[in-house]
């Protein structure tokens, strides 16, 4: 054999090495368990650069939607912690609704359209439900006393502050 042919095998020789320690480390399982919403992530995100690259048609919006939607929530939840959900089950639903509406741009299809708005607002209204029995609802509380606060102290100062003493 030559030195070139040598090289080759070496390399590859060391290389399945690695790949053995390494999967007896059990780094190869670490990065399937933490990894793997990219698996469903990834083809969405590509059927979508496929469709505004104009190399395919409307049809593959549909799909792309829920891939990349439900990507995002397995990404979610097995980063946090599947518990998390109990709580997030109507996000599947949106996941349809984004891939409905996403398809219905395309101005062919009039009625998915209105299917795909209609979807998308039971699953947010769900979704809402859902997480009202959590600690999203102190976020709530949080999120208007700050804007009544910032309603009570005049917006910033900038503007007519008359209007207020005027009454309605």
């Amino acid at each position: 054999m030559s030195s070139k042919n040598d090289m080759k095998l070496g390399i590859f020789i060391v290389a399945a090495g690695l790949v053995i320690l390494l999967g007896k480390l059990g780094v190869f399982g670490f990065l399937g368990r933490t990894l793997w919403p990219l698996v469903i992530l990834l083809p969405g995100l590509l059927l979508h650069a496929l469709f505004f690259s104009r190399r395919a048609s409307s049809a593959v919006l549909l799909p792309a939607g829920i891939l990349t939607v439900y990507g995002l929530l397995f990404g979610f939840c097995n980063t946090f912690g599947w518990g998390f959900m109990k709580h997030l089950w109507p996000v599947l639903l949106l996941g349809v609704a984004v891939g409905l509406f996403e398809q219905s741009l395309d101005g062919r299809s009039g009625g998915v359209k209105v299917v795909s708005i209609a979807l998308g607002l039971i699953s947010i209204v769900l979704l809402f439900f859902s997480l009202l029995g959590t600690g999203a609802l102190y976020l709530v509380g949080i999120v208007l006393v700050a804007a009544g606060v910032w309603l009570i102290a005049g917006r910033g100062k900038s503007g007519n502050r008359n209007k207020w003493n005027r009454g309605w």
